[in-house]
């Protein structure tokens, strides 16, 4: 399996740098929309703006992407602090959506996760 990494071209100008970074936004988008796509999905199941943050998930994904980096040939660190801000921003948007699904009539949990 080739790494990440070594499918980086070396470039001999900027534009090809830009042509390249492009490239990757052209996948990286629509993936980051896909995932804002889940993070609608987890605010209607949570149903409840206490449960958004989930900090034992924020450490087991940062526990799982690490090693990724690093077997991709990437810098472990660098990885975590993008998506650590990554998380943060979705955090964000869950507690928007999940207003956004109350306006339009989603129940609030009542107790032992039922609706009210």
């Amino acid at each position: 399996m080739m790494r990440a990494i070594d499918k980086v071209n070396h470039c001999q100008n900027m534009q090809q740098v830009r042509d390249g970074v492009n490239a990757l936004d052209d996948i990286l988008v629509p993936l980051l929309v896909e995932r804002s796509g889940y993070m609608t999905q987890a605010a209607r199941v949570k149903n409840d703006e206490n449960l958004v943050r989930d900090e034992a998930r924020i450490q087991a994904i940062i526990d799982r992407v690490r090693p990724m980096a690093q077997a991709q040939g990437g810098n472990p660190d660098l990885i975590e602090r993008i998506y650590r801000a990554m998380m943060e921003c979705y955090i964000d948007y869950e507690h928007q959506e999940l207003a956004r699904l109350r306006a339009e009539g989603l129940q609030p949990q009542g107790r032992e996760g039922e609706q009210a």
